[in-house]
């Protein structure tokens, strides 16, 4: 397996346990679902294995996500990854959060971007 082949099953591998993780499924609960084994779902968010078409498929419907959501930034070749720009830890547990508490992470982060650019510019003038 090439380094290209590693670096697309690992980021597939992250997004299937960032969807997991949203659904509170356990690894286990998972595997249940989609009549698998424990170690293979393991397999799978750690980029080691890559299922067939027929369990991505059904890996999608498990955790209600769309195929875009495994493929869409690696097929752009121009735009950065969703995992160059967040970090796990903070896109796990904000993918957790109710509708309401994502407005007010959402609310949060524009107040401390408008802030970092008036004191970046307040530090230009100066």
């Amino acid at each position: 397996m090439d380094s290209n082949e590693k670096y697309l099953r690992k980021n597939i591998g992250r997004k299937i346990k960032l969807a997991r993780s949203r659904t509170n499924y356990t690894q286990e609960k998972l595997a249940e679902k989609l009549s698998l084994s424990t170690r293979y779902i393991s397999q799978l968010e750690r980029g080691i294995a890559f299922g067939s078409a027929t369990t991505i498929i059904n890996l999608c419907k498990a955790l209600n996500i769309s195929s875009n959501f495994l493929f869409d930034d690696l097929i752009e070749s121009d735009s950065s990854s969703l995992n160059d720009l967040v970090d796990d830890k903070f896109l796990e547990a904000y993918m957790k959060l109710n509708n309401y508490n994502k407005e007010i992470v959402y609310l949060l982060t524009t107040q401390l971007v408008k802030m970092q650019e008036n004191k970046s510019n307040y530090k230009e003038i100066s």
